[in-house]
Order: structure tokens, then sequence, then C-alpha cells
């Protein structure tokens, strides 16, 4: 698939095998895995890095490699569940955090003009994933800006 503001094709990756079940040797109990994602996100950990540290670290010392085939259900559904779900959607975060980098650099280093570019095509990206976002996790009347942006990750 080809990037969103380059003219360059993706480049492609690996993919995961493809299993129906969790792997023999990781028999974790499926109340001990959802409850480590629980006390994870109370640490302030994103749903993606609760993924890896339960992929390297585990539960009770045995590594869990996927924890959807383990329990399920999705890393964002077992926080849901449990009413321990992020206020903001973890790339929704992720693109403000760096709009905002973004920003104060820009502001410090004028002539920087590709990172002018840079930090139009993130506010861009800031403004669909906005609308996709709308109502949901997200007020209707959300509007984006550098301001709103500093507020919501405070």
């Amino acid at each position: 698939m080809a990037r969103m503001h380059t003219r360059r094709r993706g480049s492609s990756g690996s993919d995961r095998p493809a299993a129906d079940e969790p792997p023999e040797w990781s028999d974790v109990d499926e109340d001990a895995i959802e409850d480590r994602v629980v006390e994870l996100a109370e640490q302030g950990h994103d749903p993606s890095q609760i993924g890896l540290k339960l992929r390297d670290e585990g539960v009770q010392g045995t590594p869990i490699p996927d924890v959807k085939l383990a329990t399920g259900k999705k890393v964002t559904e077992i926080l849901e569940e449990n009413d321990a779900e992020p206020d903001l959607p973890e790339d929704f975060r992720n693109l403000l955090e760096q709009a905002v980098r973004l920003r104060e650099h820009v502001q410090e280093n004028g002539q920087d003009h590709q990172n002018k570019r840079a930090l139009q095509n993130t506010e861009s990206k800031i403004r669909r994933l906005a609308d996709y976002y709308r109502g949901d996790e997200l007020d209707e009347d959300f509007k984006y800006s550098y301001e709103n942006a500093v507020e919501l990750l405070e």
C-alpha cells in the first residue's frame, strides 16, 4: 500500500504465523492474563506496550505470545470490560504528542522547512483521525488546535 504523504510505496513486512490456538508451552489461566493486563494499564502502559510486556515478561514467568489467542479478547476489550481503558485512543494520542513536539521545534527553528511540512502532514492526519473518532472517543464539537492538543495531553 502506498504511503499517505509521499510517492513511495510501503515496505513489505513479515506476517504473524497463522495459529488457531495458543502454543502448548504457554498455558496460563485467562483470568491471570486479564489481571496482568489491568495491572499494567494501571501502571500507565498503552495497549501496545502491554502486549509487548506480556510477550517478553509474561505472566508468572510464562510468556504470552498473543493475548487474543490466549483469552479470546483483544487487550483493548479487556481494558474496556474492567474500566481501565485510556481516555484517548493510542494512535490519536501518539499523533498529538508528535504534533506538539514538532510545533515546539518549528517555533524555535523557523527555517526548518522540512519539519514545517512534517507538522502540516501530522496535523492533517490528526484532523482525519479526529473525524473518525468524533462522537465515540472524542466530543462532537472537538476541533484540533495546538492548545487543545496540549490540554488533552496533560
